[in-house]
């Protein structure tokens, strides 16, 4: 009683039978890749058109924060006064 001399079981016993292939199953596989392949399109469209209308309100959101910063600068320019007076007034 060593423990090596125990009752082995025969490996067709641990196993079930092996599932026998079907066609019709394979119909249904490739439906619903085909499912899966068109709302990935879907999906993956929508991302872009999502992405490009980021990007174009990024955009704009940089082109206003430059104009708003250069609106600031030219507000802090002091105007310098002319050199020649005008005549006449």
């Amino acid at each position: 009683m060593d423990g090596k001399d125990a009752p082995e079981q025969p490996s067709g016993e641990a196993k079930e039978d092996p599932v026998q292939f079907d066609p019709s199953r394979m119909i249904g596989i490739i439906k619903r890749r085909a499912l899966i392949k068109e709302l990935a399109s879907a999906y993956h469209g929508e991302c872009r058109k999502y992405c490009q209308d980021l990007l174009q309100l990024q955009r704009k959101w940089e082109e206003f924060q430059y104009i708003e910063k250069r609106v600031a600068e030219e507000a802090r320019q002091p105007l310098r006064p002319a050199k020649r007076a005008k005549k006449g007034f």
